[in-house]
């Protein structure tokens, strides 16, 4: 069985200020405006066909990486994000506090 990193690519959309798959008809997202040196995720959208597949948790790892990469600190407007950097501490230090 393949993991899905290795099937689907998430994509930056810079125009759209988003991280998404592209998965059939479907269109997971992570949306974000940038504010200067932070990163707000405000969105994060799984299609209901796709729910509980790992797809919302694939796409926020994505942002969450970049935000690392940049040098971002994060801010979590988005409940999914919120709940996933809970079960995964090694984010917690990109917080905006």
């Amino acid at each position: 069985m393949k993991f899905i990193s290795e099937i689907l690519e998430v994509i930056h959309n810079q125009a759209a200020q988003r991280f998404e798959l592209q998965i059939g008809a479907f269109t997971p997202v992570l949306d974000y405006p940038l504010q200067g040196e932070r990163i707000a995720f405000t969105h994060t959208g799984v299609p209901t066909a796709l729910e509980g597949s790992g797809i919302g948790s694939f796409v926020v790892r994505a942002g969450l990486d970049y935000a690392r990469e940049q040098g971002y600190k994060v801010i979590s407007l988005c409940s999914f994000m919120v709940a996933y950097i809970r079960r995964h501490p090694e984010y917690e230090d990109l917080l905006n506090k």
